[in-house]
């Protein structure tokens, strides 16, 4: 049988991706807030 390389699930591909998705996402919203002076929730108007 061949040897695949999974890239679904629980596998260290998947968890770096995951990571490094979840860093992006938190620079962007720490700058968003910043430059609009605002909350996320305030953004969103929850607030």
């Amino acid at each position: 049988m061949e040897n695949q390389n999974n890239k679904f699930g629980f596998t260290q591909f998947a968890e770096n991706w995951n990571g490094r998705l979840a860093m992006l996402g938190l620079v962007v919203g720490i700058a968003t807030e910043v430059m609009t002076g605002q909350g996320i929730l305030s953004q969103l108007g929850l607030m």
